[in-house]
């Protein structure tokens, strides 16, 4: 034990932590229950906490001469953010460790016995980016050696979805409870519906989700909608095409993002979240993001394209309408269904599914999952 009269906890992510809604989860709750470090990029995530800063110019940084060679020990070891990290982390030892993705297990385990390690595999790693091509060959079997060597020692695994659960069992041999990422509760209330249905989508702006979609259905589609976009400008170019296309159309328009703190009392006065995913990669094909469960705080309907896990609980909470497929086409067929009178219930739907859904129950997996571990004396 550490010697403070409260067990000591490390959280690790290779993230920008204050800014990292998942992690910001964990640190919330634990930092009232553990003496908490954590060890991440920028500033300190919360004044109860002792942070480990890793500095920016390591930023998401691989030793790419390693992995090419398949080294995989020194690829990890030698990585810049993994040495830095573990020579401000030096000499430390800890009673608990959340490792949030694989690229943090190991580290983990040089300050923390293995079995009292969470590991919080946010998405299937070894398939992240497997729509590009170098990344699939390249690093995915790194990641997926990670998994192997370290996930499988941890003492417990968490994930966002079932499918993702699933895949971790059927390909790496590694059992995952399922931690949605669920958004706090918001005491908030639907709000009425106008005669023109005021969609909105939020989120990263990103080349590969086809957010352009979003802007070719509304055109489509005859029912008298209204749609924002609140984008983090992740790909500055796809963002100005965006924004171009946007200002041809009436009632279409991109907006800067907000702080996360803002966004669902933002949301609130809309009417229908939309977010259509195509299956670009085994990711995005069982997505179930924050957004789904922001739109849910926010009291709004959703519209949803058939990606499993959000089709899913859509339909078992009548919370919106699910898009038969991924096109424009799909899409508008399903705002030419909007009404006031359907929206207004989709939205009732979401304020009674609003406690169930929020994250206090899924955090909980991991509160008792750490109390197990500590108790465990491993």
């Amino acid at each position: 034990m550490s010697g403070s009269p409260r067990p000591s906890l490390l959280i690790i992510s290779f993230s920008r932590l204050a800014s990292d809604a998942r992690v910001l989860k964990q640190i919330k709750r634990f930092a009232g229950i553990y003496d908490v470090t954590t060890c991440g990029y920028g500033p300190r995530p919360d004044p109860r906490v002792e942070h480990v800063r890793i500095e920016d110019e390591h930023w998401r940084t691989h030793h790419g001469r390693y992995i090419t060679l398949r080294t995989y020990p020194l690829a990890h070891r030698l990585t810049p953010k993994a040495v830095e990290a573990r020579a401000k982390l030096r000499g430390r030892r800890f009673d608990l460790a959340i490792a949030n993705d694989p690229d943090t297990i190991p580290l983990a385990f040089s300050f923390v016995p293995q079995r009292r390690v969470l590991a919080d595999l946010h998405e299937y790693s070894p398939r992240l980016h497997e729509d590009d091509d170098v990344w699939r060959s390249r690093i995915g079997p790194y990641y997926a050696w990670l998994c192997r060597r370290y996930g499988t020692r941890a003492g417990a695994a968490t994930t966002v979805s079932q499918g993702l659960a699933d895949e971790y069992q059927r390909e790496i041999g590694l059992r995952c409870e399922v931690v949605t990422n669920a958004a706090p509760f918001a005491d908030l209330r639907p709000g009425p519906v106008g005669d023109r249905i005021r969609l909105v989508h939020s989120g990263a702006c990103l080349r590969n989700r086809q957010l352009m979609l979003l802007l070719d259905a509304v055109e489509l589609s005859s029912a008298p909608v209204s749609l924002d976009l609140y984008l983090v400008p992740n790909d500055p170019g796809y963002l100005d095409e965006l924004r171009s296309r946007a200002g041809a159309l009436p009632h279409v328009r991109v907006n800067d993002a907000v702080p996360y703190a803002e966004l669902v009392p933002l949301l609130n006065g809309f009417d229908v979240g939309v977010h259509l995913l195509p299956p670009v990669n085994f990711n995005n094909a069982w997505a179930l993001p924050n957004k789904f469960f922001d739109y849910v705080q926010a009291r709004l309907g959703l519209l949803v394209g058939p990606s499993p896990e959000m089709a899913s609980v859509t339909t078992q909470r009548g919370l919106g309408l699910v898009a038969q497929g991924f096109t424009a086409e799909d899409l508008a067929a399903q705002i030419d269904r909007l009404t006031p009178e359907t929206v207004a219930s989709f939205k009732a739907a979401s304020d009674r599914a609003a406690r169930p859904l929020a994250a206090d129950a899924q955090v909980d997996v991991w509160e008792r999952t750490l109390a197990s571990l500590l108790e465990s004396g491993a």
